[in-house]
């Protein structure tokens, strides 16, 4: 991943049907864990310049995460919203975010979730077959595709993790 971060990819990728792929390939596990699994948004083509696979890759890691550290019985949310004027990435865009119900983080973590190897419990990720690169991985895709990751947790409150990407310069001229 880090080798072609500097070549932003370019080919059209529809990222409602990367979610509503990965809603129904995650829907096992989170019925396994008591977990609700719910889409928003994902009714109209949505499309990024991208690399299908590495966005797959960061919605996979980004609802695995939710289902295992969002706790047995809760909810996951994965949800597209179109901004016409993002500051984040100069332009119109689409915001990703993946949220839980869990028990959230504690602020001091946060800075450094996106480290390889960091994990904030590591006893408990090691029990749930974490290994500390998920996080790593998404942060050097979404800088590959030119887009900001910010994560949002209040302990007792749960996590989003908001992905946003430019939008496809057809996208933009509409």
């Amino acid at each position: 991943v880090e080798s072609e971060e500097r070549m932003r990819p370019t080919d059209p990728v529809a990222l409602n049907g990367l979610v509503s792929s990965a809603i129904q390939t995650f829907a096992p596990m989170a019925e396994d864990n008591g977990v609700r699994l719910s889409a928003e948004g994902i009714s109209e083509t949505v499309e990024v310049p991208g690399d299908a696979d590495q966005l797959r890759q960061v919605l996979n890691n980004l609802i695995e995460n939710a289902i295992k550290y969002g706790g047995m019985g809760g909810e996951v949310t994965v949800a597209l919203e179109r901004s016409a004027d993002d500051a984040t990435v100069r332009g119109p865009s689409v915001t990703l975010q993946v949220s839980d119900s869990g028990d959230g983080i504690d602020p001091m973590h946060i800075p450094r979730l996106t480290e390889r190897f960091y994990r904030v419990d590591s006893h408990r990720s090691r029990e749930l077959g974490g290994t500390g690169l998920g996080l790593a991985i998404v942060k050097h895709i979404v800088n590959r595709h030119r887009g900001r990751m910010r994560i949002e947790s209040e302990p007792g409150e749960g996590t989003t993790m908001s992905v946003v990407l430019p939008m496809a310069a057809e996208e933009r001229q509409g």
